[in-house]
C-alpha cells in the first residue's frame, strides 16, 4: 500500500504538503460517507446502525446495495482497529442467513424492481478506518475468496478535503486471477471457482482472444478487481470502472465495453462509440464502446485508461 500526498499550491507558487489526519469521532466520518456513499463508493445507501438481532447481537454501521446489485455491509473505524475484519466477517454471516428481511429493506427504500435484481452469490463488506495492520491485510487476502472483504484508508485534510484509499490485500489477487483464468476457458479448479464461472458463462469461443488482450488491458494498472457477474463482468476499483457484455452473434461479433465516463467528453465516431444516458442496458456506465477486432481494442485502449484514472 502507497502513501497518499497530497499538496496545495501556496501563493509563493510552491507545493506545500498537506498533513492528513483522522477524525475526531467516528460518528463524523461515517455520516460524510453515507451522505455521499454513491458518489464516492457506487453504493446506493438503505440504513444506519441496523440491528443484527438477538442472535447476531450487533449494529451493521451502514447497509448498502451497490451498482451490481450486491448486498454490501460497510464498517467504519476512527483509527486503526484489529477487530475489524472480523466484524466484517461476523456481519456478512449475519447478512447471507437474512436475505428476506434485506430485500424488504431494499423493496422499501429502492423498489420491488430493484428488490428482485438483488444478487446474492457474492454479498460484500467494505471496511473503511485509519489504517491496517500486516495481519489484517494477511486475513483478507485469505478470507476474501469466501467472503469478500475490501479495506479502504481514509484520510481528512485542511478545507474540508476526504480521501479514500483502497488497501490491496497480501494475498487476496490470487481469487481473482482464478475466477478471470476459468472464464477465458481453464477448467475450474475448486468447486467455488467452477460456481462463479457458470454463473456467468464461459466466454464464448469466438471472442476469447479478443476478451484476453482487453482484459489486460483494464488489469494493467494492478488496481481493478474482476468481478463475474449474472449479465455481465465488472471491473471495479472503489466503483465499477467498467462492464462487460459479450455479442457472439455471426452478424454483430463484439464485446461491448461500458466505461464510466462522460460521453460529452469524448468524440464520438458511429459504430465505436455511443453515448449510452438515458438508454436501459445491463452493466454500468455512460459510453458504450464496441470492440470488434484488434484496431477497435487499439482505438479503445486511450478511452479505458481515462476510465481507470478517473475512478
Amino acid at each position: 500500500m502507497s502513501d497518499l500526498k497530497v499538496f496545495r499550491l501556496g501563493a509563493d507558487g510552491q507545493d506545500v504538503e498537506l498533513q492528513g489526519s483522522t477524525v475526531a469521532l467516528e460518528v463524523e466520518l461515517q455520516r460524510r460517507v453515507e451522505a455521499g456513499m454513491e458518489r464516492m463508493l457506487g453504493i446506493r445507501f438503505l440504513a444506519t446502525e441496523y440491528s443484527t438481532g438477538p442472535w447476531h447481537r450487533g449494529r451493521v454501521d451502514s447497509l448498502g446495495l451497490d451498482e451490481n446489485n450486491v448486498p454490501v455491509v460497510v464498517e467504519f473505524k476512527k483509527g486503526n482497529d484489529s477487530g475489524v475484519v472480523s466484524q466484517a466477517v461476523s456481519y456478512l454471516t449475519w447478512l447471507k442467513s437474512s436475505r428476506h428481511e434485506f430485500e424488504a429493506l431494499v423493496r422499501a427504500k429502492l423498489g420491488a424492481e430493484v428488490a428482485e435484481s438483488v444478487d446474492w452469490r457474492a454479498p460484500r463488506a467494505l471496511c473503511i478506518a485509519a489504517g491496517y495492520s500486516h495481519h489484517d491485510r494477511v486475513a483478507v487476502g485469505d478470507l476474501g475468496r469466501y467472503w469478500p472483504i475490501e479495506l479502504v484508508r481514509y484520510r481528512v485534510f485542511d478545507g474540508g478535503l476526504l480521501s479514500l484509499q483502497r488497501v490491496e490485500p497480501i494475498s487476496g489477487a490470487v481469487g481473482q486471477a482464478t475466477v478471470r483464468r476459468s472464464n477465458a476457458g481453464v477448467a475450474p479448479s475448486t468447486a467455488v471457482e467452477a460456481e462463479e464461472s457458470l454463473a456467468f458463462g464461459d466466454v464464448p469461443e469466438c471472442l476469447r482472444d479478443l476478451y484476453g488482450e482487453l482484459d489486460e488491458v483494464l488489469t494493467a494498472s494492478g488496481e481493478v478487481e474482476v468481478v463475474p457477474l449474472r449479465h455481465y463482468i465488472a471491473y471495479r476499483r472503489l466503483q465499477n470502472v467498467a462492464s462487460v457484455i459479450f455479442r457472439p452473434s455471426p452478424s454483430h461479433r463484439a464485446i461491448l465495453l461500458y466505461l464510466r465516463l462522460d460521453p460529452d467528453m469524448v468524440e464520438l465516431e458511429e459504430g465505436f462509440t455511443r453515448d449510452m444516458r438515458g438508454i436501459g442496458h445491463l452493466g454500468t456506465g455512460d459510453l458504450e464502446v464496441r470492440v470488434a477486432s484488434a484496431p477497435d481494442l487499439e482505438k479503445a485502449v486511450p478511452l479505458i485508461q481515462r476510465a481507470v484514472q478517473a475512478a
